[in-house]
């Protein structure tokens, strides 16, 4: 008999349009959430939003991080703890956002999610990444109670932030690919259900590549609800597999070696490339991927992110190394491979 059960936790309420920021309060209360908030935010977004947001609620402390740090997670933590706050409410982009998630996790409290700018899909899913040193956690926790993406401001962000979370949704493509070799070569636990939601979510992307454009709010729209539904896929699969494959370990490898990291959405995105061709070969779908990427804006070239050839080079054969994850780069990538890979698809 199958006596398995999972635990899948998601976000109750999901409110994405025009002006829906001067809904946060409702959403709140919908939510029976008493007590004192938390606002977790930064410079920009609190500059930007932070007087409608603070309007809606009769007793609100704000805490303005600056950078994305475990230190950073603890002084949340510290102005809750002082301010009696009962749930934290995250203003802004992945960084307050991601800080926000790890402290409520820590403080056993809920917390609702109002991004600033699509550029990833930490905005909804219950993972955070939180750079120490010249590595990067993944750090579990829960996901956000509610989100509430206005796309009238997010149509203002700046334009690279969106064209990066539309590169982070279409490398879900080879994440999946990842997750299903990791399922026939080493056992790995796959969820159907997830990989076809995130596969959807790639495709709903590339599908729209054309419609994306700068200034209109409409691509807003189609970006926060792919980020939405990426989100979803990892809380249906208790991991991040549905959106987290080779690219990313690649990605995380720049981020170690790079003079100057791009953004990440943009680095997983080249990144995408490079695997779906280690994947399918010459006649598989990275042309597809590439398109897709530039039809929006996104970078396809080493030059383009503005690293060059040989630490993209060095971060495609050691990004294995990264962490325990069964991809397509397996035990590492040959350096000749590597340059040839590369070269084919024109990243350099």
């Amino acid at each position: 008999m199958f006596e398995k059960s999972t635990w899948i936790k998601l976000p109750r309420n999901v409110l994405v349009g025009h002006g829906v920021l001067d809904d946060v309060g409702t959403a709140v209360s919908e939510l029976s959430l008493a007590g004192t908030p938390l606002l977790v935010t930064s410079p920009t977004p609190n500059d930007l939003a932070g007087d409608r947001l603070r309007a809606q609620f009769d007793d609100v402390e704000t805490v303005t991080v600056g950078s994305a740090s475990f230190g950073a997670v603890a002084e949340i933590v510290e102005a809750a703890e002082a301010a009696d706050a009962t749930f934290l409410v995250a203003l802004g982009g992945g960084k307050p956002i991601d800080l926000a998630k790890m402290a409520a996790d820590e403080l056993g409290v809920g917390f609702v999610s109002v991004p600033t700018a699509a550029s990833h899909d930490g905005i909804v899913s219950g993972r955070s990444s939180i750079p120490e040193g010249d590595t990067r956690h993944s750090v579990a926790a829960d996901p956000p109670l509610a989100v509430i993406a206005d796309t009238e401001i997010m149509a203002n962000a700046p334009w690279e932030l969106t064209t990066a979370g539309c590169a982070d949704i279409i490398s879900n493509y080879t994440a999946v690919k990842d997750w299903r070799l990791a399922r026939r070569l080493k056992n790995v636990e796959y969820s159907e259900y997830a990989g076809a939601l995130s596969e959807m979510t790639a495709e709903m992307l590339v599908d729209s590549a054309d419609s994306i454009k700068q200034g209109l709010e409409e691509s807003s729209w189609i970006v926060s609800k792919a980020l939405v539904s990426s989100g979803v896929a990892m809380s249906i699969a208790g991991s991040s597999r549905p959106a987290s494959g080779a690219e990313h370990l690649f990605s995380h490898q720049l981020d170690r070696i790079a003079d100057s990291p791009g953004l990440h959405g943009h680095q997983v995105g080249v990144g995408s490339i490079l695997t779906e061709f280690l994947h399918t070969g010459e006649n598989g779908q990275w042309r597809a991927i590439r398109d897709a990427l530039e039809a929006i804006g996104a970078p396809t070239t080493a030059a383009e992110l503005g690293i060059d050839d040989e630490t993209v080079i060095e971060a495609l054969t050691t990004a294995h190394t990264i962490r325990d994850r069964y991809t397509i780069l397996g035990d590492g990538v040959n350096e000749d491979a590597a340059v040839e890979v590369a070269t084919f698809t024109g990243v350099i």
